[in-house]
C-alpha cells in the first residue's frame, strides 16, 4: 500500500531534502515579541536569519505544540486521496506534540477505518530529527513496508546521537534547562555544556569545556570514537554560525570515517530556546 512520511517542522531538515523524500511536514507556530509566526521549511513567513537577527536585536521568541486539529487538516487529505500515513514526532522527552498526534490519529481513523496511520516517537530533537527523516525517506525509496519501516524506526531511534553546544547559556536558562547561576557562572568562564539527549528523549549535560574550540574538538571525537561503521553520514547543525558549521564539517571529513556531511539551520521552533551560537553534530552510533 502507497504511504506518506509526515513530521513536524521541528525537524530542521534542509528544504530541497524534505522535497526530495516527499514529507509532509507539519508546521509550528512561535510567538515573537507577541506576534505569531508559522514556521514551514521553505521559510516563507520569516527566513531563519531574520529570526536570528530578532534574537540579537532583544526580542524574545516562546513556541507552543501542534494542537490535534492541525494534524487532522494536514492529515485529512492524504487519507481521503488513498495513502496511509507514518508520521514521525518530535521527542515527548520535551514536547506533547506526540500526544496531540495520537489523539488526531484516534479522531481520524473513526473517519478512515480503511486506512493505516502510525504515530511514532522519535526520541529525537531538532536536527537529529531531521537526520533521522532522511535516513528514513532512504528506507522508504528503498522498497520498504510501512509495518518494515515502523520496525526499523523502533529500531534504531535510540541510536540518533545528538551532541550540541551553545553560545548563549541564558537562553538555555529562560527555558529551565540551567539555574540562573550556572548560567551567570557559565558565561562568564567562557564554559560550553556539552548536551546531548537521553533514552526517554530529554536534554542532559554530559560534559563542560572551555571555549568553542573545545566544545569541536569533544564532538569531533565522539564522531570518531562511536559512529556506526555502516551508517557513515552526519549532520552539521547550526544556529546562525554558519562558517563556523563550515569549518566543523571539514574536521569531521578530514579526520572521522564520516562519508556524507551535511549542513543544517536550526529553525525558530528550537532556536527560541537555543537562541544564536548553537552547533550541533548528528549522526548514528554502533
Amino acid at each position: 500500500m502507497s504511504y506518506r512520511l509526515a513530521s513536524d517542522a521541528t525537524l530542521d531538515l534542509p528544504i530541497e531534502l524534505v522535497e526530495e523524500y516527499d514529507i509532509l511536514v507539519v508546521p509550528m507556530v512561535f510567538t515573537l515579541d507577541g506576534e505569531e509566526i508559522t514556521h514551514y521549511p521553505d521559510e516563507r513567513n520569516m527566513t531563519i536569519e531574520d529570526f536570528y537577527a530578532a534574537l540579537k536585536d532583544g526580542k524574545t521568541s516562546v513556541t507552543s505544540q501542534i494542537n490535534p486539529t492541525t494534524y487532522i487538516d494536514l492529515f485529512r487529505p492524504v487519507l481521503k486521496g488513498g495513502e496511509d500515513i507514518l508520521y514521525v514526532a518530535f521527542t515527548s522527552g520535551l514536547s506533547g506534540t506526540y500526544q496531540s498526534a495520537l489523539l488526531a490519529k484516534g479522531m481520524l481513523e473513526d473517519e478512515f477505518p480503511e486506512r493505516k496511520i502510525v504515530v511514532i516517537d522519535s526520541l529525537c530533537a531538532s536536527a537529529g530529527l531531521g537526520f533521522f527523516m532522511y535516513l528514513i525517506g532512504q528506507k522508504k525509496e528503498s522498497g520498504m513496508s510501512i509495518e518494515a519501516l515502523q520496525d526499523w524506526i523502533l529500531e534504531k531511534r535510540n541510536k540518533v546521537a545528538h551532541w550540541f553546544t551553545v553560545d548563549d547559556l541564558f537562553h538555555l536558562q529562560r527555558g529551565g534547562r540551567l539555574s540562573l547561576a550556572e548560567a551567570m557562572l557559565g558565561s562568564a568562564l567562557k564554559i560550553k555544556p556539552i548536551i546531548s539527549v537521553d533514552q526517554e528523549g530529554k536534554l542532559y549535560v554530559e560534559n563542560k569545556v572551555r571555549g568553542n574550540k573545545k566544545g569541536e574538538e569533544y564532538m569531533i571525537s565522539k564522531i570518531s570514537d562511536t559512529i556506526d561503521e555502516e551508517e557513515t553520514t552526519v549532520f552539521v547543525a547550526h544556529g546562525d554560525c554558519e562558517e563556523r558549521a563550515l569549518a566543523l564539517k571539514e574536521r569531521i571529513e578530514n579526520n572521522t570515517n564520516a562519508t556524507d556531511v551535511h549542513i543544517c539551520k536550526i529553525g525558530p521552533v528550537i532556536g527560541s530556546h537555543t537562541g544564536p551560537g548553537m552547533l550541533a553534530v548528528l549522526f548514528m552510533e554502533k
